[in-house]
């Protein structure tokens, strides 16, 4: 009983001294997942600050924040998001557009030269894979365009909704779906590159994807202040713009 009480005191004590986490937390829109990771590595050693990255849909991630979630950056699919945030009092600056994303048509087997937008109602697809609209910009985006395809009442039938932008990459990457939609940073990343093919869908078929991010609100005694303003201003600097260029972002 003594050393078990000796052990219970001493977890207590060390719990108790504790220190709150450093580390910059970044919630992160799925699709540019890979480019934060990137990102990340690059500030780590200019700055020698860790940074955590939350990855999710930009719908979930807004609500987490809207329930107190310890972030420190929001990077967005979206300007929508932020600027619900920014409106609800949660930044103290509006935010910024940090690249515009590309969305493209995906398939495991299906050869590029049958990718297209008439394929989608034909018999021989039984199912299209998109992220879903109420979270996910991309999804959005792609059902803005399917809304306008002859049939769309058809097309709808076959619809397959991730609940983000990585789950639906993995239901296009399986062939768990014949193809679908999804970010062009995806089909470029280390993970994907390679697997399937795909074309990219005419950007005046839907309205421009600009992708924002916004600094969260810290109060002005918080340790993490500094350090999380220094990782916001690193995602506009030239060097994260030519890592976002290379995912195929604009």
């Amino acid at each position: 009983m003594k050393i078990i009480l000796h052990l219970t005191l001493l977890v207590l004590l060390a719990t108790g001294c504790s220190k709150p986490s450093d580390k910059i937390i970044v919630a992160t829109a799925a699709n540019v997942q890979y480019v934060m990771q990137e990102i990340k590595s690059e500030f780590e050693k200019e700055t020698g600050k860790q940074v955590e990255i939350v990855v999710s849909s930009s719908g979930k991630l807004t609500t987490q924040i809207r329930e107190g979630a310890p972030f420190d950056v929001f990077v967005s699919a979206d300007t929508k998001y932020p600027q619900e945030i920014f409106a609800q009092g949660g930044a103290d600056d509006a935010p910024k557009v940090y690249a515009q994303g590309t969305l493209v048509l995906w398939s495991k087997d299906m050869p590029a030269a049958q990718l297209s937008l008439d394929i989608l109602a034909s018999d021989s697809i039984k199912k299209i894979a998109l992220p879903n609209p109420r979270l996910a910009p991309y999804g959005e985006a792609a059902m803005e365009i399917l809304e306008k395809q002859n049939g769309f009442a058809k097309i709808k039938d076959k619809l397959v909704y991730g609940e983000s932008i990585a789950q639906t990459a993995q239901y296009i990457s399986t062939g768990s779906a014949e193809l679908g939609f999804n970010a062009l940073s995806i089909v470029l990343s280390p993970e994907m590159k390679g697997k399937g093919n795909w074309v990219v869908i005419d950007s005046a078929l839907y309205k421009p994807i600009d992708q924002a991010a916004i600094l969260l609100k810290h109060s002005e005694t918080s340790p993490k202040k500094d350090a999380s303003e220094a990782f916001y201003q690193f995602l506009y600097s030239a060097k994260a713009k030519s890592i976002f260029k290379k995912y195929g972002y604009k």
